[in-house]
């Protein structure tokens, strides 16, 4: 019986060991998995001099170029904007862009920024992998920050669209903010 028992574990252990490389072919075969791909891209562009070829992500719909504008709304006196005010993307890339954030306050303050975009049916296209407006946060006085905001439009996004405004309105937190105001240092007197 315990014979037969550590048979049946070592099979398991194989059969689950054997999984990832088995798995990654499969996906490679049938063209599936994006990460496996960006990373075999990866590789092959690191590889250089080697002769290895990078093949391109056939995810990506190179036959459009969407405008994507930024827009950002701050309700409070703080400074908000993006880093950039538009890009040009294809459906399917991967896209980076920053915002700048600036507590221009003399106070702690909680604040989240909620998106929307135009027109409202690009709304179900416009996947974000990464963005501040997920979170709240906190700023101190005079602090900056940058954040970023990672997407992807979805190829299937109708091709009458060929522009899509991302807008953000920065609000501040209510009932989350400090309410002691720092005090700025007392001057000393001149002798």
């Amino acid at each position: 019986m315990v014979g037969k028992l550590v048979v049946i574990a070592g099979l398991m252990f194989g059969f689950g060991y054997g999984l990832v490389p088995m798995y990654r072919h499969i996906c490679a075969a049938l063209g599936i998995n994006v990460l496996s791909l960006s990373e075999r891209q990866a590789t092959s562009y690191n590889a250089g001099s080697s002769g290895r070829t990078s093949k391109a992500n056939t995810q990506v719909d190179t036959t459009r170029t969407i405008t994507i504008e930024f827009d950002a709304n701050s309700r409070g006196p703080w400074e908000f904007k993006p880093a950039k005010r538009s890009v040009q993307v294809h459906p399917g890339e991967l896209t980076t862009v920053m915002y700048d954030f600036k507590n221009v306050q003399n106070r702690v303050m909680a604040a989240q920024a909620i998106p929307s975009y135009a027109p409202k049916q690009a709304t179900a296209y416009f996947n974000k992998l990464e963005c501040f407006c997920f979170n709240e946060y906190t700023l101190q006085p005079g602090e900056v920050k940058a954040w970023p905001v990672t997407f992807v439009i979805d190829p299937k996004l109708p091709k009458d669209v060929t522009t899509i405004t991302l807008s953000y309105t920065f609000f501040e937190v209510p009932g989350k903010q400090a309410a002691d105001v720092v005090q700025a240092p007392a001057k000393e007197p001149r002798s």
